[in-house]
């Protein structure tokens, strides 16, 4: 997910798509442990999505 999307959604969103990448990030890490994961590399796209999010909302709470 590029910033400019991220900085386009509502707060109620970015709290949403957050949540749903928490979830996906444990079934991802969940799936590493049981060697059963068939693209490793997308956990480090996970976490930067959460970590983009997270400073928008960031950015928004003090511009805001």
């Amino acid at each position: 997910m590029k910033a400019s999307e991220i900085k386009d959604l509502s707060p109620e969103e970015l709290k949403s798509k957050l949540s749903d990448l928490d979830k996906e990030r444990f079934n991802l890490r969940f799936q590493l442990a049981m060697g059963d994961i068939e693209n490793p590399m997308r956990i480090r796209d996970v976490k930067r999505d959460i970590a983009r999010i997270k400073t928008v909302l960031k950015e928004k709470e003090i511009g805001g």
